[in-house]
């Protein structure tokens, strides 16, 4: 199959995706056995009041027939208004959105600016001291709650050091909105100040977030070293003098960060998910304390669905993006021969 076939056949797989999505998470949304129109309105409304908001929100008709409006209302991009905000879902998404992508993508880069040189180096120092801490710390990444993480870095970064913020995304006056991300819009603003400010407020969050993904990419990365420095054509380029930096780098790096290149579209998933539990312990405005104060408390059907929407999308985008370099990779490695 050549790149170009298999590229066109990755996006069109990606169509019906995003219909499961949207279909199923309507249905399971729909299905909780709980009054929806109380929950919006409050525990003391009024019979008439009640009603009046299945009306308006078509709470009494069959679920099928939610379901074909709803769908009808997407494809003409309308996401619905939320009974809770009483804003379109779309413009509450355009405020919080931005915050969780610049928490998510600052976990991201730790992640991999720290995972993937920590792999390395214990590859290559195998059995050493240094490898021996990385696989403890693997394991702690792996094992321990990242909330309670969270909490504990609030303890002691706060609490008894008093040396960075737990709370929010800038303490001072913010820079004007144009992205929505702090750090982006205080460098359009030339505000040095708002700048420094927000990144001291994104450590704590950012790291707590990245731990995880960052534990396991270090290991990830180790076990493709090891594969990969055993293979013949390795053994090859020693033979021909060249330096271990050059043989580490430029041949065996290149083959052994196909799986973890491969494993970011689904890292970047698991630290979207675990936005909300970091933006609830660090009060982070963001998609994630949206959802869990707003939307799910409330059974805010157009909230659910319209998060729920953007984040499988954004989800399914990054996969689809690691596949195609995936697959750009794979054509374009040499051959066993070439290696030789």
């Amino acid at each position: 199959m050549k790149l170009r076939d298999y590229i066109i056949r990755r996006i069109f797989l990606f169509i019906p995706v995003m219909f499961g999505l949207v279909t199923g998470t309507f249905f399971l949304a729909h299905v909780i056995p709980a009054d929806a129109a109380r929950a919006w309105a409050g525990p003391f409304a009024f019979e008439e009041q009640l009603e009046t908001i299945r009306i308006t929100y078509g709470l009494n008709d069959p679920l099928h027939i939610q379901y074909l409006n709803y769908m009808d209302r997407l494809l003409h991009g309308d996401l619905g208004t939320s009974p809770v905000t009483m804003k379109p879902v779309a413009v509450d998404l355009i405020t919080y959105f931005p915050r969780t992508i610049e928490l998510t993508i600052a976990a991201l880069t730790v992640a991999l600016a720290l995972g993937i040189p920590l792999g390395i180096l214990t590859a290559v120092y195998r059995n050493s001291k240094g490898d021996h801490i990385s696989r403890l710390f693997a394991l702690a990444g792996l094992a321990m709650p990242i909330f309670w993480l969270g909490i504990i870095l609030q303890l002691i970064f706060y609490h008894h050091l008093d040396l960075l913020p737990v709370i929010g995304i800038v303490d001072g006056v913010r820079p004007p909105v144009v992205t929505g991300l702090i750090t982006l819009d205080s460098i359009i603003a030339g505000d040095i100040h708002s700048l420094l400010d927000g990144l001291k407020h994104l450590i704590l969050p950012g790291f707590t977030l990245s731990y995880p993904s960052m534990a396991v990419i270090t290991r990830l990365t180790r076990s493709s070293m090891l594969e990969v420095v055993g293979q013949d054509y390795i053994r090859t380029a020693r033979s021909k003098g060249l330096t271990e930096r050059i043989i580490m780098f430029r041949h065996a790096l290149r083959n052994a960060i196909i799986p973890t290149l491969t494993a970011t579209g689904y890292i970047f998933g698991a630290l979207l998910g675990g936005a909300v539990l970091v933006e609830s312990v660090f009060i982070w405005p963001g998609l994630g304390l949206y959802i869990v104060h707003t939307a799910l408390r409330s059974l805010d059907y157009p909230a659910i669905m319209g998060v729920t929407l953007l984040a499988g999308f954004i989800y399914s985008v990054v996969n689809l993006v690691v596949d195609i370099s995936y697959a750009c990779l794979l054509y374009t490695s040499p051959s066993p021969r070439d290696r030789g």
